[in-house]
Parts: C-alpha cells; structure tokens; sequence
C-alpha cells in the first residue's frame, strides 16, 4: 500500500514524466486544459540543436569534451559522454541542450533509484548516455519506472528516514527521503519545462 503523504508526491511525478514523454515524442500532448495539441517527436537533430555558441551537450568520445567542459561524464563503454566538469562549475553556468538535460535527468532517475532501493553502488560511470533521441528517450522511461518501483517500496518511516536514499550527487544522505521526492519531482517540471521551451525555440528558429 502506498504511503499516504506519498501518494500526492507520486501523482505528481507521473503527471511531469508523462507530460514530458508527450512533449518529446508527439504524436499529442495535453495542452494544459485537458485538450490535446499536436506536436511533432523530437528528431535527432532536435536533440542535439546548439542555439548558441559554446553549449554543454553530449558528445562523442572520440570528439572529446565541448567548450569550458573538461570531462565526458557517463560509462567509457558507451561512445557517448555528457560535457561536465568537477567543482567550482564554470561560471556562468554553459547553456545545455535538449540532449544534455534530458541526460542528466534520466541519470539521477536512474542513479538515486539505485541508491534508494538496489545495491547503493552505482556511480555516474555506471550511466550510458545516448546520442540518439530514441535512446534516450528509451532510457527516461526506464530511469521513471526505476524510481517509481523504488518509491513504492517505502513507508511511511522511510518517508522520514534520514538518508534513506545514499546518492552521492545531491543532499540525499542529510535528508529525510520524502524532501528528496519532492526534490526529484522539482527536477522533473523545471527540467521538462526547460526541453518544452527549447523545442519551441528550435520550431520557430530562422531558416
């Protein structure tokens, strides 16, 4: 049975993931009022779509790391690699494409689903990242299920154990487990608003 104070949490989660799938893939989306708007999926040119000089994107390993980037995070088993640097980050921050957030996004799925209800162990080497829109579409869906299933194997304790998920990559360990929900909810809107602005950019670019 779902923990109640989670319930809310939860249904928000796969109104933003459901709303974003939508938004990338087409062939309609709900428009915000129930009605549905027709959108085109996302192409791989889309995906990888720099509107400005000097972005972070993906990129492939044997290009190396984009500009103010000085590693290509993700599995050296994958040809591909997210720009990323260690702290400080360079300042001000670099723009991000489609294909970097949604990246990022599908790896803190991924990763904290792990650290919350796996093994604990997996680290950002683990993630494949993908040059492809089909791809990484494909991987958000399983990094959503990932973490969904994990949130379904919590109580309501759980809700406010301390560092009940141990990702490494955020504040999980100092936090009770349901502000990290909120969080992870928090990173799906204002991530999937900011890849719905950027195809909006990208249909209405000069020829």
């Amino acid at each position: 049975m779902t923990a109640s104070r989670l319930a809310p949490l939860l249904e928000q989660f796969d109104f933003g993931c459901a709303r974003l799938a939508a938004r990338m893939t087409g062939p309609v989306m709900d428009s915000g009022d129930g009605s549905d708007t027709e959108v085109g999926a996302m192409t791989d040119e889309e995906y990888l779509w720099e509107p400005v000089p000097d972005c972070w994107s993906v990129r492939r390993r044997a290009d190396g790391p984009g500009p103010r980037a000085t590693v290509l995070a993700g599995s050296a088993d994958g040809d591909w690699g997210r720009d990323a640097a260690p702290y400080p980050h360079p300042s001000p921050p670099p723009f991000t494409t489609v294909a970097w957030r949604l990246s990022h996004l599908s790896e803190m799925l991924f990763l904290r689903a792990d650290h919350t209800a796996g093994g604990h162990a997996l680290t950002r080497d683990d993630y494949v990242v993908n040059g492809d829109v089909a791809s990484a579409v494909s991987a958000f869906d399983a990094g959503v299920t990932a973490w969904r299933n994990a949130l379904l194997s919590v109580d309501e304790a759980a809700l406010d154990t301390v560092g009940h998920c141990s990702y490494p990559h955020g504040s999980d360990p100092e936090e009770p487990f349901v502000d990290i929900v909120w969080w992870v909810n928090r990173e799906v809107l204002h991530h999937g608003a900011e890849i719905a602005l950027l195809r909006d950019l990208y249909r209405a670019r000069r020829p």
